[in-house]
């Protein structure tokens, strides 16, 4: 009887154990198929680098349930080749075709096995996405060590009793039994009733006391161990929801470092904060006039190779694409990862929009298709940004009225024949590192107070720069008041900058100001009524 019952429990000690190692491995394939989803969502599932991503989070998060030296967790190809492991290994080659056996059958569950010259035992799990056959696994050692020491004690304290039984069967029988029977029960408690915290009472100073002693020890170990498997499934529900909310505000075009960023300290994207910021809005120029001339497929085909591009070229400079309204495009520079250069990235995002826009209409072109014309403003300042909207429908997104004005002079191209406009507050930031050209002083609409306005090159002609410096020559006077001066320099932009629609602009208002001078309140801003 006591003997069946030292074997059931140490069954049961060993299903424990079991027990845990299956866990893992199932979590281990859970979170994996989660990574696998997740490319799959997002359209990566066949571009390598992002696969090989999600293969070192999945080696990530298998080093994070290591609990031990003895415990190992690896993955085979097909061909038995370690693909990957949370420790330093080699398989020998008789090893490495065991292994490829085990997973060219792909049979799951328990497995005993030998790698690195070590016999180990765990539980085995199929990978499919990944094409991984992957091994939970301890040293046998190790695994068995408890359980085959209680058996070692309990057959020989067994044997004793067997002996003493027979010389002194009458006289001591009720004497040796007693805590024999008290170790039995327990066991058989632990194993009615799965409760660990159960404990043997400790009678005499024997091998019987010491048999009790070390049961105590080791249900205290396997009861700590289920507290700490408990722990950790806690723990990957908390991360997994964790990472499930943000990668659902962050799923689609965001940089790599951004979302490194946020999974180290996930909390702050969801609280609004005060930034200063590039925000950048693009348009399509007469897009309602182009989608009339073309098909629905065609259209829809466009649309997508065009932001396509545009969309790479913003996260190559490190920006965040805001949303799609319509055709337009919002994004901006500067959150949730903030770098020093980021009103320079902005402003060279839009000149990179500008360059990927002609070799998009190349391919327009060659399709027998219209060419798309677009329009870029730029601002920079202060915003609110954070995650906003309602518990059912959130997104992280910037507002303020400097996002507002940043519509406004994308909208201001259309007007002043310019492919991009930048704010004042951006010319500072980039003013030394590119040539900026001044376009005038404006109050958008639903502004009184003017703003100036700017375009950028990335470098000028001998002829753009006497332009551009006449140009400015000519701006400062207009401001002083002294038109004909200014109308002559504006003339004379005209000879190095042939059809320049910005200088003829001011050469006609320097006109109607000479014949009807305006009055002491003027200040050269222009009042915009249109957005």
């Amino acid at each position: 009887m006591a003997l069946s019952s030292i074997f059931t429990a140490r069954n049961g000690i060993t299903r424990v154990a079991t027990e845990f190692q299956r866990f893992k491995a199932e979590e281990l394939s859970k979170y994996a198929q989660s990574q696998w989803r997740l490319l799959q969502e997002n359209g990566l599932s066949e571009r390598k680098e992002f696969v090989e991503i999600s293969k070192a989070a999945v080696e990530s998060f298998a080093r994070s349930m290591i609990r031990s030296d003895s415990e190992l967790i690896f993955a085979v190809d097909r061909t038995g080749a370690l693909a990957m492991t949370t420790a330093d290994i080699t398989a020998t080659p008789e090893e490495t075709r065991l292994l490829a056996s085990l997973a060219g059958r792909q049979e799951e569950g328990w497995r005993q096995v030998r790698v690195g010259g070590i016999e180990r035992v765990g539980q085995a799990v199929l990978v499919a996405p990944f094409g991984w056959y992957v091994l939970v696994t301890s040293t046998r050692d190790s695994f068995y060590r408890a359980t085959d020491q209680i058996l070692f004690q309990s057959i020989l304290i067994l044997g004793l009793f067997a002996v003493l039984s027979v010389i002194l069967l009458v006289l001591f029988s009720g004497y040796l039994t007693r805590p024999l029977r008290a170790v039995v029960m327990a066991m058989r408690g632990i194993i009615a009733s799965d409760d660990l915290s159960k404990r043997v009472d400790l009678l005499y100073r024997d091998e019987t006391g010491e048999l009790g002693h070390t049961f105590n020890i080791m249900t205290g170990e396997l009861q700590r161990a289920y507290e700490q498997i408990k722990g950790f499934a806690l723990e990957t529900a908390i991360a997994k929801k964790r990472e499930l909310k943000i990668r659902n505000i962050f799923q689609k075009f965001v940089p790599n470092e951004v979302i490194e960023t946020i999974f180290q300290n996930p909390e702050s994207m969801l609280v609004g904060d005060n930034r200063i910021l590039s925000v950048l809005f693009s348009d399509i120029r007469g897009f309602t006039a182009i989608s009339e001339r073309m098909r629905p497929e065609d259209l829809v085909e466009a649309l997508n190779a065009y932001f396509s591009r545009m969309v790479d070229v913003i996260i190559t400079r490190r920006g965040i694409v805001d949303k799609y309204m319509g055709d337009a495009i919002m994004a901006f520079f500067g959150a949730p990862v903030k770098h020093d250069d980021d009103a320079y990235q902005s402003v060279m995002a839009g000149l990179d929009m500008i360059d990927a826009l002609v070799r998009f209409n190349d391919e327009q072109a060659s399709k027998q298709r219209a060419p798309f014309r677009i329009g870029i403003g730029i601002n920079y300042g202060v915003v609110t940004v954070g995650n906003i909207g309602s518990e059912k429908k959130m997104d992280y997104t910037v507002i303020g009225d400097m996002v507002n004005l940043a519509s406004r002079l994308e909208g201001l191209t259309k007007l002043y024949h310019e492919p991009m406009i930048i704010s004042e507050a951006l010319h500072r930031s980039v003013e030394k590192s590119m040539p900026c050209r001044m376009l005038d002083r404006v109050a958008v609409k639903g502004k009184r107070q003017g703003v100036r306005i700017y375009c950028v090159r990335r470098e000028l002609s001998p002829a753009e720069e006497e332009g551009w410096g006449l140009h400015e020559l000519g701006l400062g006077l207009y401001y002083g008041r002294e038109f004909g001066k200014a109308l002559s320099c504006f003339r004379q932009v005209e000879q190095f900058l042939p059809g320049d629609t910005i200088s003829a602009r001011f050469a006609e208002r320097c006109r109607v100001h000479t014949k009807n001078p305006p009055g002491p309140t003027w200040d050269g801003v222009e009042v915009i009524t249109e957005k």
